[in-house]
């Protein structure tokens, strides 16, 4: 007969376990600043969210990597996604 304190055990165990990492540092302020800049450029310009974050999100052949990342890296990076935002030509160049 399971005694249910050995049931739930069981239950437990058998569970992935899942580790959750912080990030090992902080954004700096700079970054974090231009990460929410971007963001919200291409929610306004690409008309949403989903829409948004597809491309900060998804690696683009133009740009040579994840849009989001190259726009929070540098001030140089940020304006080449801005532009390709405000352009127009984001969606064709994701993949």
């Amino acid at each position: 007969m399971n005694r249910p304190d050995t049931a739930e055990r069981t239950v437990a165990s058998s569970r992935p376990v899942r580790h959750f990492h912080k990030y090992r540092s902080p954004l700096s302020l700079d970054h974090a600043r231009r990460q929410g800049d971007i963001s919200q450029l291409a929610y306004l310009v690409m008309g949403g969210r989903d829409p948004a974050i597809a491309f900060l999100n998804g690696e683009n052949v133009v740009l040579g990597g994840r849009p989001l990342a190259i726009a929070t890296a540098s001030p140089e990076g940020y304006v080449q996604v801005a532009e390709i935002i405000r352009s127009g030509a984001s969606v064709p160049e994701s993949t």
